[in-house]
């Protein structure tokens, strides 16, 4: 099956315990199975991983720039949504 007749997969990849997976790029492969493979293959050469996510381009919505200010210019006028917006007393430690 040529590349270009394969579904493109989007791989994420999360490097430790503890912190999110990032987007790496992109395969292409038949499966989901075979993507997790191409995507180890490709991004994770020096061992850098700990988790590998893989998700069909075709599955992921996103906004378009064009829309940004009526999806978050409404987020200005609610301050108390912002963590700035409240003082952490001293003695509550780790936040």
């Amino acid at each position: 099956m040529a590349e270009a007749n394969m579904p493109l997969w989007e791989v994420f990849i999360r490097a430790r315990a503890g912190l999110a997976h990032r987007h790496a790029g992109s395969v292409h492969a038949p499966d989901a199975q075979m993507a997790l493979l191409a995507a180890r293959d490709t991004y994770t050469r020096r061992g850098e991983g700990l988790s590998i996510w893989v998700v069909p381009s075709a599955a992921i919505t996103a906004s378009d720039p064009s829309d940004r200010d009526a999806l978050f210019a409404p987020t200005a006028s609610k301050p108390y949504r912002h963590p700035t917006f409240y003082e952490v007393p001293e003695d509550v430690g780790h936040m």
